[in-house]
């Protein structure tokens, strides 16, 4: 009688963590990488296929949101809701201050897009702040 072949697969070893080559990266510096530069973090962490769609994606949600008029929020601190929201804003990182520098930002609110536009650049900041979070997962090796 002929032997059957195995049907069991061989066992592959487990891959390098890649914690390792991210353990050398000061935490400190991947936050801020992160925040300022929307996927400087996973660039810094060699992970360039994600750090450059974020670095594309999440500007351009940025910039779209001020095309439709969309208002950067003042820290207001009577006003709950706009603080939170500008903290939000706050979270795009360098796009937020190249905006405020250059005078973006001012929104109308009679605008068919304002809302529109505040939603991009409420999401684009909070995307950004997720991003920072993941750069952090990936640098403790937990991705």
């Amino acid at each position: 009688m002929a032997a059957r072949p195995s049907t069991k697969r061989p066992v592959r070893p487990p891959a390098p963590a890649p914690a390792a080559a991210a353990a050398a990266k000061p935490l400190a510096l991947v936050y801020l990488l992160g925040w300022l530069i929307p996927g400087g973090g996973h660039l810094w962490l060699g992970r360039p296929a994600k750090g450059l769609v974020f670095l594309a994606v999440l500007p351009l949600m940025f910039v779209i949101g001020l095309a439709l008029e969309g208002r950067l929020f003042p820290f207001t601190p009577g006003e709950p809701l706009v603080a939170l929201a500008a903290v939000a804003n706050l979270g795009a990182g360098l796009p937020y201050f190249i905006a405020q520098a250059l005078g973006f930002g001012a929104g109308r609110a009679v605008a068919l897009t304002y809302e529109y536009g505040n939603a991009f650049l409420i999401t684009a900041g909070l995307l950004n702040a997720l991003v920072v979070i993941d750069a952090h997962d990936i640098a403790l090796g937990r991705k």
